[in-house]
């Protein structure tokens, strides 16, 4: 059969339009209905903008009359410099508001609570910054109680970068004709300023670790990152720190707080911050400046630099950890000048006892940590929840302490029994080995699980680490070949690449090194002299006794001894800014327990010996000297008398009992019925 001509269309379409009874040439119509539909899109294209007004006066109905006037009467509080409003309205308002209307879903955007700013008589700048202020709000409970999206995640940072350039790069008034920026005519309280620095480290913090997982990322995100490579990176977090620094000249004002202080000077803190610069003489940018360093402080940690973590507190270190202390006297402009909060104090002393830690200066991480735990413990006593108008406040307060005492828990196992810095103070002690107790107690003893008890108290108790370069989401190829890794290795490869596991490594290394070292120093504290031979076996006869070791028919060498005596050595020697005090004390105390705080930086120290015993290898015998310290009663009773003396004080100063008014005692109703005998025989009633 020969197939039909394609070409004979018009048949086709005759024939077509006969059978569905349909014109075709109605269709040629379309072109001039074109025009109806341009006009159509271009009246909807206006309309846009009416709806989303619509929109914005519907969801600003929805919110609440109360939400409402807690925004405008913020918004006058700043604009009036309230400071004592705008507290009350930062630390307890706004967290009532969120309990009760915004526990689950997010506060109103600010372009729908942007018609109610233009009530106050505000200027446009004026209204800016406080929906600035406000978009910080916002952007801090979603990360707080929701889950952020990439959008949160970008948008966040954007408003971050909006307040801190208002902060250092606003220009100068009208007036003034130069070009030069200016300070900033605002007034917010010191723990507001705290948090805002808190929360843009965190947020960083959080970023960095989203971004490292790379398996989970969706196709739009991995574009989003791949355009925005800037967005919460290393660099731009820390120019923000230094440039807050460098601004209000915070080191330049505690230098000069300090050569005012030694020489006995009249002038107070404010005259001296004003004749730094205009900056220091507001409270707002020295508080910023000094939030800064402890900022910079925390940074650097996460980034795994400890030593430039401690090398950025070189100024404030010695007002906060070295000859000041927090709660001090309130004369003292040292401490007067700069914030006092408790948060601050926490958390700095957090993570400079952590870097002594890893630093492997353990002396100075113990006394770090007895400082806040004891402060810790005095707050409890003093005020507890009650003292604080938030709880979440507290509770991050409390989980940082707790983290604390797991780290003081690990370095009171590995400094060397016998070491004065163990008895620092026990109180700490005590209650260290009540929450940490089985793991310290592994950790003290050596062996195999050892390590298991160090890296358990770590992983719980150390900063959540950061890679500092993101991966390479600008290159779709070498993307690919990480989540095919990622796939192939079942999780392993990521672990290998955690910073958290990188940093725990290096750790265990160190406590691996010396876990044979409590055994080795019980066998010496047992001679005064003995050689490497005898010693040799019996640390053989130590690992032979070990359940979880396989047993071995050859001795362990004397050479093998040596070198562990050499570790012992070592371990016993550390560099520390405290240094143990000899004799007895200007108050009586015994020297035993006192120590003496180094001046200067926080890197600098000197070489003490942190162990009662010393020894010496002549030959093979090896020669033991032990320092034996005595008990302490004298600080026994001292203590104890003045607990007493305090008790006692504390009855005297207590009003005495009000005397009860003294009663005639009624007789009792059966001696006033029985009948009374008269001398004569008679009875009467």
């Amino acid at each position: 059969m020969s197939r039909a001509t394609l070409w004979s269309t018009a048949d086709m379409d005759e024939d077509l339009a006969e059978a569905v009874d349909v014109q075709l040439s109605m269709y040629a119509q379309q072109g001039q209905n074109s025009a109806v539909y341009d006009q159509l899109g271009a009246q909807m294209e206006q309309l846009e903008p009416f709806l989303a007004i619509q929109q914005h006066m519907a969801a600003l109905a929805a919110v609440p009359d109360v939400v409402k006037s807690f925004i405008v009467s913020f918004q006058q509080a700043i604009l009036n410099h309230d400071l004592p409003s705008i507290t009350m309205f930062y630390t307890t308002t706004f967290p009532k508001l969120t309990e009760k209307f915004y526990a689950r879903t997010e506060w109103p955007e600010p372009e729908i609570i942007a018609p109610l700013l233009s009530s106050n008589e505000a200027t446009e700048d004026q209204i800016h910054i406080f929906l600035v202020l406000y978009r910080d709000l916002y952007y801090r409970h979603v990360y707080s109680r929701l889950h952020p999206n990439i959008d949160d995640r970008f948008h966040s940072y954007e408003n971050s970068c909006e307040l801190f350039n208002y902060l250092l790069n606003s220009p100068s008034s009208a007036d003034d004709e130069s070009d030069e920026p200016a300070p900033v005519d605002l007034v917010l309280p010191e723990q507001w300023l705290w948090d805002i620095i808190d929360e843009f480290i965190y947020q960083f913090q959080v970023f960095c670790s989203w971004r490292s997982k790379v398996k989970s990322k969706t196709d739009d995100e991995i574009l989003m990152l791949a355009d925005g490579t800037g967005v919460w990176s290393s660099y731009s977090v820390l120019n923000v720190l230094y440039s807050l620094i460098q601004k209000s000249k915070i080191n330049e004002y505690i230098i000069a707080l300090k050569e005012e202080q030694g020489k006995g000077g009249a002038r107070t803190a404010e005259e001296i911050a004003e004749s730094i610069s205009p900056y220091t003489a507001l409270p707002l940018y020295r508080s910023l400046g000094y939030f800064s360093v402890l900022g910079l402080l925390r940074v650097h940690v996460l980034l795994g630099d400890f030593t430039l973590a401690l090398k950025v507190m070189d100024q404030v270190g010695e007002f906060l950890l070295g000859g000041s202390s927090f709660g001090a006297k309130a004369n003292k402009p040292s401490i007067t000048a700069l914030p006092t909060l408790p948060a601050t104090h926490i958390s700095t002393h957090y993570y400079v006892g952590f870097c002594y830690m890893m630093l492997r200066r353990y002396p100075d991480a113990i006394r770090t940590f007895v400082t806040v735990l004891n402060f810790f413990q005095r707050m409890q006593r003093m005020r507890g929840y009650g003292g604080y108008e938030r709880k979440d406040q507290y509770d991050q307060i409390a989980k940082t302490a707790d983290r604390t005492l797991a780290l003081y828990a690990m370095c009171h196992s590995l400094v060397l029994p016998g070491s004065p810095f163990t008895r620092l103070d026990d109180n700490i002690t005590n209650t260290a080995k009540e929450r940490y107790g089985e793991q310290m107690g592994r950790m003290s003893r050596g062996g195999g699980d050892t390590l298991g008890a160090f890296e358990e108290l770590f992983l719980y108790a150390c900063p959540k680490f950061i890679n500092a370069n993101s991966p390479p989401y600008h290159d779709p190829e070498t993307i690919g070949l990480m989540l095919s890794a990622e796939t192939a290795d079942s999780g392993e490869g990521a672990l290998a690449s955690d910073p958290t596991q990188r940093h725990l490594r290096l750790f265990l290394s160190s406590a691996a090194a010396q876990s044979p070292l409590p055994t080795l120093r019980s066998f010496l504290h047992l001679y005064t002299s003995l050689t490497t031979e005898k010693l040799s076996s019996f640390l053989d006869l130590a690992k032979l006794s070990e359940s979880n070791r396989e047993e071995t028919a050859e001795d362990l060498e004397a050479e093998e001894a040596i070198q562990e005596m050499m570790v012992l050595k070592q371990n016993s020697r550390s560099v520390s800014r405290v240094v143990p005090a000899q004799g007895i004390t200007d108050k009586g105390k015994e020297a035993s327990s006192a120590v003496a705080a180094a001046k200067g930086s926080l890197l600098e120290g000197e070489m003490i010996s942190t162990s009662d015993l010393n020894f010496v290898i002549d030959d093979n015998t090896i020669h033991i000297a032990e320092s034996t310290v005595g008990r302490r009663y004298a600080g026994w009773f001292i203590k104890n008398t003045e607990r007493s003396q305090r008790v006692l004080d504390e009855i005297r100063a207590s009003p005495l009992p009000k005397p009860k008014p003294a009663t005639v005692a009624a007789p009792p109703p059966e001696a006033q019925k029985k009948p009374k005998t008269v001398a004569w025989g008679g009875a009467r009633a």
